[in-house]
C-alpha cells in the first residue's frame, strides 16, 4: 500500500490556489481584506503576480506534502517502519491488511484538515497580525483562508486512495 499519493498532493496544492481566487475575490472577501490588510489597488495589481502565484503554488505544495503526517493515520504506523515497508515485520503487514484503509475517506481528511486550520494555521496568522497591529478582520479573513483550504487539501489527500 503506497500511503504517498502524488497526484493528490499536487491537486491539493493546486487546490489552495483555486480556494484563493475565490475567498479572496472582491465578490467574497477581497475588498474586506485590502481593507483589513492596508492594501489598496494599485498594490494589490503593482505585484509580480507570476512570481506571486508561482511561490504561493510551491508554498502550498509543501505544505501538501507535509499533511498526509496529519490528515491520514497510517502515516504514523508507516513511520515506525523508517518509511521502507519491505524491512517491516510481518506484523506491519497484518496491520496494514487488517487498518490500511481505516479512516482514509474525504470526510476524514476534510475534518483533520480543519483542525489543522484551526489549531496549526489560526494560531500562527493571530500571532503575527497581533505583533503586526492588524485587527480581528484580518486575522479571520485569512485563518478562515486557510481552515476552508487545509479542509479541502486534507480531504484530498486522506480521501484519495
Amino acid at each position: 500500500m503506497d500511503l504517498l499519493n502524488f497526484p493528490a498532493i499536487i491537486v491539493a496544492a493546486v487546490s489552495a490556489l483555486v480556494v484563493g481566487f475565490i475567498w479572496y475575490n472582491p465578490k467574497v472577501f477581497g475588498n474586506a481584506w485590502m481593507q483589513a490588510a492596508g492594501m489598496t489597488d494599485e498594490q494589490v495589481k503593482g505585484g509580480n503576480m507570476a512570481k506571486i502565484f508561482g511561490l504561493a503554488l510551491l508554498f502550498a505544495f509543501l505544505l501538501a506534502t507535509a499533511l498526509p503526517g496529519i490528515v491520514i493515520h497510517q502515516m504514523g504506523v508507516y513511520s515506525l517502519v523508517g518509511g521502507d515497508p519491505s524491512i517491516a515485520l510481518p506484523s506491519y503487514e497484518a496491520l496494514m491488511n487488517d487498518y490500511g484503509d481505516a479512516f482514509r475517506t474525504f470526510k476524514h481528511g476534510a475534518l483533520h484538515g480543519s483542525l489543522a486550520g484551526v489549531f496549526i494555521a489560526l494560531p500562527i496568522i493571530g500571532t503575527n497580525a497581533l505583533f503586526e497591529r492588524k485587527g480581528a478582520k484580518y486575522i479571520f479573513i485569512n485563518s478562515g483562508y486557510w481552515i476552508v483550504t487545509l479542509t479541502v487539501m486534507g480531504a484530498i489527500i486522506c480521501g484519495w486512495k
